[in-house]
Protein backbone atom coordinates (compact mmCIF):
# COMPACT_ATOMS: atom_id res chain seq x y z
CA UNK A 1 0.00 0.00 0.00
CA UNK A 2 1.66 3.44 -1.00
CA UNK A 3 2.33 5.80 1.98
CA UNK A 4 0.15 8.55 2.76
CA UNK A 5 1.00 12.04 2.09
CA UNK A 6 -1.63 14.79 2.29
CA UNK A 7 -1.33 17.26 -0.20
CA UNK A 8 -2.84 20.63 0.97
CA UNK A 9 -5.39 22.51 -0.92
CA UNK A 10 -9.00 24.56 -0.04
CA UNK A 11 -12.27 23.77 -0.65
CA UNK A 12 -14.36 26.41 -0.47
CA UNK A 13 -11.40 28.32 1.98
CA UNK A 14 -11.51 25.22 4.27
CA UNK A 15 -8.48 22.89 4.85
CA UNK A 16 -8.82 19.78 2.67
CA UNK A 17 -6.24 17.40 1.79
CA UNK A 18 -4.81 14.59 -1.21
CA UNK A 19 -4.01 11.44 -0.09
CA UNK A 20 -0.65 12.22 -1.51
CA UNK A 21 1.76 14.25 -4.54
CA UNK A 22 1.12 14.55 -8.09
CA UNK A 23 3.33 12.40 -10.04
CA UNK A 24 6.93 13.98 -10.14
CA UNK A 25 7.79 16.01 -13.31
CA UNK A 26 10.12 13.90 -15.13
CA UNK A 27 8.62 10.65 -13.48
CA UNK A 28 6.52 8.19 -16.24
CA UNK A 29 3.14 8.25 -15.06
CA UNK A 30 1.23 5.36 -13.55
CA UNK A 31 -0.77 2.84 -15.58
CA UNK A 32 -4.81 3.47 -14.95
CA UNK A 33 -8.00 1.38 -16.17
CA UNK A 34 -10.61 4.31 -16.00
CA UNK A 35 -14.50 3.83 -17.24
CA UNK A 36 -16.02 5.96 -20.24
CA UNK A 37 -19.89 6.99 -20.76
CA UNK A 38 -20.58 4.06 -22.60
CA UNK A 39 -18.54 1.45 -19.12
CA UNK A 40 -15.97 0.66 -21.73
CA UNK A 41 -12.31 0.67 -19.69
CA UNK A 42 -9.27 2.89 -21.15
CA UNK A 43 -6.03 2.67 -20.11
CA UNK A 44 -3.21 4.78 -20.44
CA UNK A 45 -1.71 3.04 -23.55
CA UNK A 46 -4.71 2.92 -25.78
CA UNK A 47 -3.72 6.79 -26.08
CA UNK A 48 0.12 5.27 -27.05
CA UNK A 49 2.36 8.07 -29.12
CA UNK A 50 -0.12 11.13 -28.00
CA UNK A 51 0.78 13.96 -25.74
CA UNK A 52 -1.98 13.79 -23.13
CA UNK A 53 -3.94 16.64 -20.79
CA UNK A 54 -4.99 14.86 -17.80
CA UNK A 55 -7.70 16.81 -16.70
CA UNK A 56 -8.65 15.56 -13.43
CA UNK A 57 -12.05 17.58 -11.69
CA UNK A 58 -14.18 16.43 -8.93
CA UNK A 59 -17.41 16.19 -11.32
CA UNK A 60 -19.25 17.06 -14.46
CA UNK A 61 -22.19 18.55 -12.45
CA UNK A 62 -19.93 21.62 -11.42
CA UNK A 63 -19.53 24.63 -13.80
CA UNK A 64 -15.91 24.92 -13.45
CA UNK A 65 -15.55 20.95 -13.96
CA UNK A 66 -17.69 22.24 -17.38
CA UNK A 67 -15.45 24.74 -18.48
CA UNK A 68 -11.72 23.22 -17.81
CA UNK A 69 -13.49 20.52 -19.95
CA UNK A 70 -14.05 22.82 -22.48
CA UNK A 71 -11.62 25.08 -22.59
CA UNK A 72 -9.04 22.23 -22.59
CA UNK A 73 -11.30 20.62 -25.77
CA UNK A 74 -11.03 23.32 -27.71
CA UNK A 75 -7.80 24.30 -27.28
CA UNK A 76 -6.55 20.48 -28.61
CA UNK A 77 -9.33 20.00 -30.94
CA UNK A 78 -7.39 20.37 -33.91
CA UNK A 79 -4.36 18.86 -32.97
CA UNK A 80 -3.70 15.12 -34.12
CA UNK A 81 -1.51 14.40 -31.54
CA UNK A 82 -2.61 15.34 -28.66
CA UNK A 83 -5.62 14.40 -26.48
CA UNK A 84 -7.51 15.40 -23.30
CA UNK A 85 -8.69 13.23 -21.05
CA UNK A 86 -11.16 14.59 -18.50
CA UNK A 87 -11.44 12.56 -15.47
CA UNK A 88 -13.88 12.44 -12.80
CA UNK A 89 -15.30 10.31 -9.95
CA UNK A 90 -18.65 10.83 -11.95
CA UNK A 91 -20.63 7.37 -12.80
CA UNK A 92 -20.36 6.93 -16.60
CA UNK A 93 -24.46 7.74 -17.01
CA UNK A 94 -23.60 10.98 -15.58
CA UNK A 95 -21.03 11.63 -17.95
CA UNK A 96 -23.05 10.17 -21.10
CA UNK A 97 -25.58 12.98 -20.08
CA UNK A 98 -23.19 15.57 -20.41
CA UNK A 99 -21.49 13.82 -23.49
CA UNK A 100 -24.60 14.18 -24.87
CA UNK A 101 -24.12 17.20 -26.43
CA UNK A 102 -20.71 17.29 -27.33
CA UNK A 103 -18.60 16.86 -30.43
CA UNK A 104 -14.77 16.13 -28.72
CA UNK A 105 -12.27 14.79 -31.31
CA UNK A 106 -9.41 14.59 -29.34
CA UNK A 107 -11.21 14.08 -25.86
CA UNK A 108 -12.46 11.27 -23.82
CA UNK A 109 -14.49 11.73 -20.47
CA UNK A 110 -13.10 9.12 -18.23
CA UNK A 111 -14.75 7.96 -14.54
CA UNK A 112 -12.55 6.25 -12.01
CA UNK A 113 -15.75 4.83 -10.35
CA UNK A 114 -14.33 1.21 -10.55
CA UNK A 115 -10.92 2.45 -9.85
CA UNK A 116 -10.09 4.28 -6.98
CA UNK A 117 -6.68 3.88 -6.80
CA UNK A 118 -6.47 6.34 -9.96
CA UNK A 119 -6.71 9.02 -6.97
CA UNK A 120 -4.31 6.81 -5.09
CA UNK A 121 -1.46 6.66 -7.79
CA UNK A 122 -2.12 10.26 -9.13
CA UNK A 123 -2.03 12.56 -5.87
CA UNK A 124 -5.98 13.56 -6.80
CA UNK A 125 -8.16 11.56 -4.02
CA UNK A 126 -9.15 13.61 -1.69
CA UNK A 127 -9.12 12.07 2.23
CA UNK A 128 -10.18 14.25 5.46
CA UNK A 129 -13.47 16.28 4.35
CA UNK A 130 -17.07 15.41 3.71
CA UNK A 131 -16.09 15.27 -0.06
CA UNK A 132 -13.73 12.57 0.66
CA UNK A 133 -13.88 10.03 -2.18
CA UNK A 134 -13.86 13.14 -5.08
CA UNK A 135 -10.94 13.63 -7.39
CA UNK A 136 -9.15 17.16 -6.33
CA UNK A 137 -8.84 19.54 -9.27
CA UNK A 138 -6.00 18.94 -10.89
CA UNK A 139 -3.86 18.63 -14.25
CA UNK A 140 -1.11 16.52 -15.44
CA UNK A 141 0.46 16.66 -18.73
CA UNK A 142 2.18 14.30 -20.13
CA UNK A 143 4.56 13.10 -23.50
CA UNK A 144 3.65 10.89 -25.98
CA UNK A 145 6.28 8.56 -24.16
CA UNK A 146 3.76 9.16 -20.60
CA UNK A 147 6.63 11.42 -19.25
CA UNK A 148 5.46 13.79 -16.69
CA UNK A 149 5.99 17.37 -17.78
CA UNK A 150 3.66 19.60 -15.80
CA UNK A 151 1.24 18.87 -12.67
CA UNK A 152 -0.91 21.33 -11.21
CA UNK A 153 -2.80 20.58 -7.83
CA UNK A 154 -5.32 23.94 -8.37
CA UNK A 155 -4.64 25.35 -4.52
CA UNK A 156 -8.74 26.14 -4.37
CA UNK A 157 -11.25 23.81 -5.55
CA UNK A 158 -13.52 26.11 -7.03
CA UNK A 159 -10.94 27.81 -8.96
CA UNK A 160 -10.25 27.10 -12.89
CA UNK A 161 -6.46 25.51 -13.26
CA UNK A 162 -3.52 27.51 -15.11
CA UNK A 163 -4.58 26.83 -18.82
CA UNK A 164 -1.66 28.88 -20.14
CA UNK A 165 1.19 26.92 -17.89
CA UNK A 166 -0.59 23.32 -18.77
CA UNK A 167 -0.80 24.28 -22.53
CA UNK A 168 2.75 25.83 -22.77
CA UNK A 169 3.73 22.62 -21.24
CA UNK A 170 2.32 20.83 -24.09
CA UNK A 171 3.71 23.23 -26.87
CA UNK A 172 7.32 22.48 -24.76
CA UNK A 173 6.72 18.80 -25.24
CA UNK A 174 6.69 19.75 -28.95
CA UNK A 175 10.43 21.55 -28.99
Amino acid sequence: MQELAPQPFTIQGEPAFTFTALPAIGSVAPDFRLADQHFRDWALADFAGKKKILNIVPSLDTPICQLSAQKFNEAVAKRDDAVVLTISADLPFAQARFCANWKTPNGQFLSTFRSPEFGMNYGTLIVEHALMGLQARAVIVLDEHNVVRHVQLVPELKQEPDYTAALAALESVDA
